[in-house]
């Protein structure tokens, strides 16, 4: 039985699990107003605003695509609608008031899922001193995962630039009031659930994370499924310093990347790298091991943890058995914590495997059917750190990746000397550095059946100065190592070359201001 609030009512149901939010907010409540788009989480038709309790007592709201999300991940939080955010006098919302001001809605099919992913941005800003028409880019990335099959975005775009405006300007309800009390109502929900599952947990068959790959992949499979979510599991979400490490849960979603402070320091360019991956919704569901045990061969959380050399922790539960068996392969129950779906019926043990060693094939990971990932962890950097990420796509955004590349280094000096300049491929205006390379890690996606950790490349450029002798040698010594084939998304003479200038453009980022 699952409970949670679906706008102002309180929801107890029987569903399956794996029903997705979509159908049911649709077909079991006939709210029409989430609709059905691509069901692959790219239209954004479908979007909603999930609210969750975080530490402090409050309430926090995320816009996710209700076409991918299970009921299961409903379970003790707040589900907003466009039903659930319209006044009851009938009036319009801001947001909805700046897209008539701005002709933002044209046939209006996809005008739902923008207003939703607006009033998102504004719950989430809400009181802060730091929006200003300076956030105006904020707002429109915040409706990065919604499309507009009329084409008319240069008026949402200033629809989101008034919202923006007006949210600076005034403190005007955005929201009924009846979301005042939701932290508590939702509260006495999970304080309830949490005495019913502590009772009746072991006889949950299934695990399920984000959803956003195997809701693709297997829909109808999934709808009928059972699932006990580990999505919103507080031991799977955590990103901490452990000194000698960084360790993240398995859950933790590229939004809490994005967000958190632990990672924001290591790498200064995290917005800039990630903006990449997908779309603001995905990037709130999507999870880190879902990422991985998808075994993707461009992956680009995958390819974003090989360069940083990371390890994984599997967890193995005591006589657990796996539902379908499909022995090393990832089976059709993908999930944020393993591959495969598991029955929980013992104690567990852990063991730790290099993320570059748990790919064997397409498709074929080094764990077993008893196996999870529970934790993700890789060494804290130390002295002169350098990372860069780089993906070439048919579109810049909302797009899966071509070729992808990462890479980290350990260099001597941040200090260059003033001469040589570099004539290398696209390196413009750089000049040779006595800057050496300790320590380097380089990963790429879409040249091999797996995720790809470039043993080869990353041992030659140890000890190497950062020159275009160096680049040029290691570029060489990539193309031993890749195996591409060409496919809808390019050649193999196309990827082949994609990936020379992608790894040139590593030291273009890195080292052409400091050299």
């Amino acid at each position: 039985m699952l409970r949670f609030i679906l706008n102002n009512e309180d929801i107890t149901t029987e569903l399956p699990a794996g029903t997705t939010v979509l159908d049911f907010v649709r077909y079991h409540q006939n709210l029409k107003g989430t609709k059905i788009g691509c069901r692959e989480g790219d239209c954004g038709a479908c979007t909603i605003l999930v609210g969750e309790l975080v530490d402090d007592g409050k309430l926090r709201y995320r816009s996710m695509t209700s076409c991918l999300m299970p009921l299961a991940n409903a379970a003790g939080k707040h589900i907003v609608t466009v039903e659930g955010i319209n006044p009851e006098d009938g009036s319009l919302t801001p947001v909805q008031q700046a897209m008539v001001d701005e002709s933002g809605t044209q046939c209006g099919f996809c005008t739902v899922g923008f207003v939703m992913s607006l009033t998102g941005f504004c719950l989430e800003n809400v009181g802060s001193p730091h929006v200003s028409k300076s956030s105006i880019s904020a707002a429109t990335s915040a409706i990065d995962g919604n499309i507009c099959r009329c084409t008319g975005y240069k008026s949402i775009e200033r629809a989101a630039a008034k919202v923006c405006e007006r949210l600076a300007a005034s403190r005007e309800q955005r929201v009924p009031a009846y979301f005042v009390d939701i932290p508590a109502r939702l509260r006495e929900i999970n304080a309830t659930t949490a005495q019913a599952e502590t009772r009746a947990v072991a006889s949950v068959p299934l695990y399920i994370g984000g959803g956003t790959d195997v809701y693709v992949q297997t829909p109808e499979q999934m709808a009928e499924t059972t699932a006990t979510s580990l999505f919103y599991d507080p031991a799977l979400r955590s990103i901490e310093d452990a000194g000698e490490y960084i360790e993240l849960g398995a859950s933790v979603t590229v939004t809490d990347l994005l967000e958190s402070p632990v990672m924001q320091t290591i790498f200064p360019h995290l917005y800039k790298h990630l903006k990449l991956v997908s779309s603001t919704p995905i990037r709130n569901m999507a999870t880190l091991a879902g990422n991985f045990v998808n075994a993707s061969p461009i992956g680009d959380m995958t390819i974003w943890f090989l360069s940083l050399d990371a390890e994984i922790v599997l967890t193995a539960e005591g006589g657990m058995q796996n539902a379908e068996s499909p022995g090393a392969a990832a089976g059709p129950y993908e999930y944020a914590t393993g591959g495969d779906a598991n029955v929980r019926t013992g104690s567990s043990s852990d063991r730790v495997l290099p993320l570059r060693d748990f790919y064997l094939g397409y498709k074929q990971l080094a764990k077993s059917d008893d196996e999870y990932i529970s934790k993700i962890r890789f060494r804290k950097p130390t002295g002169y750190f350098r990372f860069n990420f780089e993906k070439v796509s048919k579109r810049t955004y909302l797009d899966i990746a071509s070729v992808n590349t990462a890479i980290s280094l350990r260099v001597s000096s941040p200090t260059v000397r003033e001469s040589a300049r570099i004539t290398v491929g696209a390196l413009p205006h750089g000049r040779a550095t006595d800057t050496f390379i300790l320590d380097a890690h380089v990963s790429t996606g879409g040249v091999a059946p797996v995720p790809l950790y470039l043993k080869g490349t990353s041992v030659f450029l140890r000890g190497k100065p950062v020159t275009a002798e160096t680049i040029s040698h290691a570029n060489e010594i990539i193309q031993t190592e890749i195996s591409p084939i060409s496919d809808v998304r390019g050649s193999a003479e196309y990827k082949r070359l994609l990936l020379r200038q992608l790894f040139t453009a590593h030291f273009v980022e890195l080292f052409a201001e400091r050299i």
